[in-house]
């Protein structure tokens, strides 16, 4: 799929009443609990660890690539299925053991209510809903789609598509925040505004596909969006 431009309109952020989050980078600090668990599959297959920012870097595209990823030379077929069922035990039983949201999320978050707000990941989406739900955001979101809900995964348009025609929101009404190039490109390919943040483990992916506006703390979008940034 080819990258589009951004979208060639002023962004009139005050319009913006869908706003689609991505989870791991974005919402939550998860990197600790994946490297744990793709170093315990590693060890698993006699594998020596990686290092936590070596996996980050695999993380965003999903379960799949993230395992394979992380077999590198190792990555046959067999190894990759053996691996994942490993994986997916072990997070299940050890994904909150590190990971709790970014500094300044739940903060911005209250100031957001007026908006619809969702979620779309690639991350499964049953894993997704239930770290989402013990963390205390279940009633913040009225859509939790994941890696698994819909045939293409992020950036293809589907999940974003999807949320719109939920809400009946424009494109223009739309903002897409996410960590990396993935949802950048997702945000661009469904015609919607793009933000990024740069603390998560994916924002050195930013440089290459610029969103429209960056922040660098959740906290910084409840006053982009009422038209109050830098006032």
């Amino acid at each position: 799929m080819p990258n589009p431009e951004p979208p060639d309109w002023k962004p009139d952020w005050k319009k913006v009443r869908l706003l689609v989050f991505d989870l791991d980078g974005t919402l939550v600090d998860s990197k600790q609990d994946l490297a744990i668990s793709i170093n315990a599959m590693r060890t698993e297959m006699e594998l020596p660890p990686l290092s936590l920012d070596v996996i980050a870097t695999y993380v965003g595209n999903g379960v799949t690539l993230l395992v394979r990823r992380s077999l590198g030379s190792q990555a046959t077929p067999e190894n990759v299925e053996r691996g994942l069922a490993f994986f997916l035990g072990y997070y299940r039983e050890h994904m909150l053991d590190h990971t709790a949201p970014y500094p300044g999320v739940s903060e911005a978050l209250d100031k957001l209510d007026g908006h619809k707000m969702a979620v779309l990941t690639n991350k499964p989406v049953n894993f997704s809903r239930e770290m989402i739900s013990r963390l205390g955001f279940d009633s913040r979101f009225e859509r939790v789609y994941g890696g698994n809900s819909f045939p293409q995964k992020k950036p293809n348009p589907m999940g974003l598509n999807q949320l719109m025609e939920d809400f009946q929101a424009a494109p223009g009404e739309t903002l897409m925040i996410g960590d990396s190039d993935t949802d950048v490109l997702t945000g661009r390919n469904a015609g919607v505004l793009t933000c990024g943040v740069t603390y998560g483990f994916g924002a050195h992916t930013l440089e290459k596909v610029p969103p429209d506006v960056v922040i660098g703390d959740m906290r910084e979008l409840p006053p982009l969006l009422s038209g109050r940034a830098g006032a």
